[in-house]
């Protein structure tokens, strides 16, 4: 039997299939990632998207239709899947997928594009609790983004120059706007790009770890979303917690793809 999740996302669509499988008469969970990143041009609607993401993870994955009994959405466009059975929020999709990969983990950090937040998770994946920052970008990879194009850097780049510098610089500004200023003024006193990228890394998990705190940070700590794959801000979230370890799951962008898929499980 087979459950998907589809994550719609502010700037891609992810899916994921789970099979149950029976062994020696125990049920466990296979799950299976079908890269289905599609960003969003101006003229594919959120639907449009979801459905031919959709079809085109059943075509990669061998799997019929009709196979998969049921489908759950999540993200911030998950009403506009309209062949999806349930929907849930980022959140409760979130922490079901990081305690599935690392049943150790109590506290989740989820720092997508758009959006950052401070979960806590029960052993059984179900959230305790939880704090975001809907309402600014300044805890979210966008942030980090708008600053490496200010700096003139690829993401990628951004992030590997953070951690040559040792340097604590504190940035004050609490939004992209002027934040930017913050990052010219440097730029015009001759601050070094990598001192000046990891300020803004800092900057992002600061804010990060603050709403963390909200909820109240109990380790382990697993990262999930794309700011996973910046090296420098993972350095920095870990300095700002102040924990010995942050977990990172392998494609930690399609942990709420994968939670959605587990609860659609459950349900069905």
């Amino acid at each position: 039997m087979y459950t998907a999740g589809i994550d719609m996302g502010a700037r891609s669509v992810k899916v994921v299939f789970l099979e149950e499988l029976k062994v020696e008469g125990a049920p466990q969970l296979k799950w299976g990632v079908k890269k289905t990143h599609i960003m969003f041009p101006e003229d594919l609607d959120m639907d449009v998207a979801a459905e031919k993401a959709y079809t085109e993870a059943l075509q990669l994955a061998g799997l019929a239709r009709e196979a998969v009994g049921r489908v759950v959405a999540t993200g911030a466009g998950r009403k506009q899947v309209k062949f999806a059975q349930d929907n849930v929020t980022e959140v409760s999709a979130g922490a079901r997928g990081a305690v599935f990969m690392h049943p150790s983990a109590r506290t989740v950090i989820d720092v997508g594009a758009e959006e950052g937040r401070g979960i806590k998770a029960a052993p059984d994946g179900k959230v305790v609790d939880f704090a975001g920052n809907e309402k600014c970008a300044a805890g979210a990879g966008a942030f980090a983004e708008s600053m490496s194009r200010a700096l003139q850097l690829s993401l990628k780049d951004f992030g590997e120059a953070s951690l040559r510098s040792e340097k604590t610089i504190p940035m004050n500004a609490q939004c992209t706007v002027f934040a930017e200023s913050e990052v010219v003024s440097l730029i015009h006193a001759n601050t070094p790009k990598e001192d000046i990228a990891k300020a803004v890394l800092d900057a992002v998990a600061s804010r990060v770890c603050a709403m963390a705190r909200r909820v109240g940070i109990e380790e382990d700590v697993v990262l999930i979303g794309g700011m996973v794959h910046n090296p420098g801000f993972v350095r920095s979230l870990q300095g700002a917690l102040g924990v010995d370890r942050v977990l990172l799951p392998d494609l930690p962008e399609y942990v709420g793809a994968l939670g959605a898929a587990l609860i659609a499980a459950e349900i069905h």
